[in-house]
């Protein structure tokens, strides 16, 4: 289309009208497949009809391969009519290289391109203090399933999980164990072996802050605790690293669960023992980035300038730049304080650095045993314990920082900060994958025994630790699980325990999986545990019931006539093609399942390019709906004409093959039975 418009009109290459060009799907397939509304906007430029312009358009176009004929449609649109038979052939040609052994990976994608520019996505994040809540596994969620969709585009793709180790929290937990409750380090580790440890820190957090709030000046205990925490090398920051260890791995199984990996944890901790802070600080006064404040009310202060007022946008992060300063002041952030200590944005910043191998400085790394199938690495600042065979890490093209919406300043900060070091195409490519919260529904609040009479007149349940509303992400799963397992003990009673509890932790994970991508990122969700469970609404068991059919469909062939995908791809060489090409509403139905399957990669595309993973959901949800719609007009295994059957029988695998690929996208797996 392209040529054609640039060698007819003389229109450059380059102009937008080219470099732009859609394509868009009729309304209906008798229309066509593909349709191309380039003539309206050439009409004006032209001065002439869209429909004289689709019509030479369509006589300059000559044969395209896969393409059985074009139309120039009266309203000015040029349609494209697909070789459905060809492209069928080519698609099912998957089934054909599985079985002989071919290169693609386990889960039937074809393997990633060599060459590849490495993409971060950092996710989780969550504060080794306590166990994971609801409101992380939106995060993980959404993380794990942008770097599945970028693997998926054959992109390198690195998953990192930062754990703030000398942060605030792990502090307070700290004092709780060491003011509180009197027990040295053995003890804590007592503790650990004998409990549901995360769940105990849970508890012990909630009463040091309760405690703290009794006597403001308990803080201080807070602040030197902090203070002996982030220099190391005494019982504090001891007591510190065995907690934060033991309720990493408490995170990582709570995130195993949910079939969610990654391939480097990075220590805050090691960023301070390497000295990178230091490092870039010397690098960002070098070349101007910050400089010392001597006069004003941040006097003393190390400060960026704030080029474009990203407070405007974030006015709750005020309070960190200036606090009561003038205009002027605000547009200075501070990024070392008067008295030495850095903000939490300098340590990102190294971060963010090191991210894109800019600082020239690295970690050392070591192995970590995580419980996990997949290998997983752990920076260190031990030299001693570090291997010589760890991979390659950082060094990004491009980072992708999946931090909810009120870490929307940080990250506009961090970009300008690269932008002021003169990395322009390191800035643009920092995205700040963001989201909102996570509430609850009120039935779903009550069924898990909270009093919502004070939220009764609010669409949802805020949660909130400080109401005594925090929802552990292993209690949610749990919870989920038991009522899935009811629902497959329902249907299933041939089913032993094991059986029904590995289905319900599959359906459960989808549940959760897909609720959370689901919405668009910008909204603030209300988890509900029954419409998240739904097998008939938009939810994930939904969509793996409809896959589990085609499963079904599958088996019965396999056992009536011995086929398998792989059989009928090959039978599909020598059948007549009617059922998909003799213009009947039939072969239009038949042709739009297998279509509509075969948009996964444009669907894929979109999601990463608008950075919405609602719009792969959505896909996958109307494809389910398309499916069944299908399963119930067009019978497989009673139908008696054996070329109608193999073409049918070919949709559905090829149906069924693309949405085990969107439900993996979305790292939901598909159960033998439901």
């Amino acid at each position: 289309m392209a040529e054609a418009v640039v060698r007819l009109y003389s229109i450059p290459p380059e102009d937008a009208l080219v470099d732009e060009m859609a394509l868009e799907m009729p309304p209906r397939r008798a229309l066509g497949d593909l349709a191309a509304p380039i003539a309206f906007a050439l009409a004006r430029r032209l001065r002439k009809a869209p429909r004289a312009i689709a019509q030479e358009l369509a006589a300059a176009l000559g044969p395209i391969e896969g393409v059985v004929r074009i139309e120039a449609a009266p309203n000015g649109y040029i349609n494209f009519f697909l070789d459905r038979p060809k492209w069928l052939k080519e698609w099912m040609g998957d089934f054909r290289l599985k079985a002989e052994g071919s290169p693609l990976d386990s889960r039937g994608f074809r393997l990633q391109a060599e060459g590849q520019e490495k993409v971060i996505v950092e996710h989780t994040a969550i504060n080794p203090n306590k166990a994971a809540h609801i409101g992380h596994l939106r995060n993980a969620a959404l993380g794990d399933a942008f770097g599945r969709l970028l693997r998926f585009q054959g992109r390198e793709v690195e998953i990192q999980n930062y754990i703030d180790d000398t942060g605030v929290q792990v502090a307070d937990v700290v004092v709780g164990f060491r003011e509180l409750e009197h027990k040295s380090l053995d003890e804590v580790r007592a503790v650990a072996e004998s409990s549901r440890f995360d769940y105990y820190c849970w508890d012990l957090y909630a009463h040091v802050t309760e405690w703290y709030a009794g006597d403001k000046e308990r803080l201080k205990i807070r602040a030197a605790a902090l203070h002996a925490l982030e220099h190391g090398g005494n019982d504090i920051a001891a007591m510190a690293a065995f907690i934060a260890d033991r309720i990493v791995r408490c995170h990582l199984k709570t995130m195993g669960r949910m079939n969610i990996g990654y391939d480097l944890l990075t220590w805050e901790g090691d960023i301070l023992r390497l000295h990178f802070w230091a490092h870039a600080f010397e690098f960002l006064k070098k070349t101007g980035a910050v400089y010392l404040q001597t006069e004003g009310k941040l006097k003393g202060c190390w400060v960026m300038r704030i080029e474009d007022d990203p407070i405007a946008a974030a006015p709750e992060a005020a309070i960190e730049t200036a606090g009561n300063a003038d205009a002027e002041e605000q547009k200075e952030k501070v990024i070392v304080r008067s008295d030495g200590t850095v903000t939490y944005v300098g340590k990102d910043m190294a971060y963010q650095l090191w991210k894109f191998g800019l600082l020239g400085r690295d970690f050392y790394y070591r192995e970590f045993d995580g419980g996990g199938t997949r290998a997983l690495w752990s920076t260190t600042s031990d030299q001693r314990s570090a291997s010589k065979n760890a991979p390659s890490f950082g060094r990004a093209s491009m980072v992708c920082n999946v931090i909810d919406t009120r870490q929307s300043y940080l990250q506009k900060l961090l970009k300008q900060a690269l932008a002021v070091l003169g990395y322009q195409k390191e800035a643009e490519r920092s995205i700040h994958y963001s989201y909102e919260m996570v509430a609850l529904s009120h039935e779903t609040a009550r069924e898990l025994g909270y009093d919502t009479s004070d939220e009764a007149d609010k669409p949802f349940v805020e949660v909130s630790g400080r109401k005594g509303l925090g929802v552990k992400a292993d209690d949610l799963l749990d919870r989920l699980i038991d009522k899935a397992a009811g629902e497959v003990s329902r249907r299933n009673q041939e089913f032993g325990p094991d059986d029904v509890r590995r289905t319900a932790e599959a359906i459960a994970t989808a549940a959760v999986r897909y609720f959370m991508v689901k919405f668009s990122r910008g909204k603030v969700i209300a988890f509900d545990i029954d419409e998240a469970l739904s097998f008939e609404g938009e939810s994930g068991p939904y969509l793996q019931y409809a896959t589990v059919r085609a499963n079904n469909i599958f088996g019965k062939l396999k056992d009536r006539e011995g086929l398998d995908e792989a059989a009928v791809a090959t039978a599909l060489a020598d059948a007549p093609a009617d059922a998909l090409t003799d213009g009947s509403d039939d072969a239009h139905d038949l042709w739009g399942l297998v279509l509509e399957a075969a948009r996964l990669d444009e669907v894929v595309e979109q999601a990463v390019r608008t950075l919405e993973l609602s719009v792969l959901a959505k896909y996958a949800f109307s494809l389910a709906q398309q499916f069944n719609g299908f399963y119930h007009r067009f019978p497989i295994l009673a139908e008696e004409r054996k070329d109608v059957r193999l073409w049918r029988a070919a949709a559905v695998a090829f149906y069924r093959d693309q949405m085990t690929r969107a439900l993996g996208l979305m790292g939901c797996v598909v159960p033998d039975r439901m």
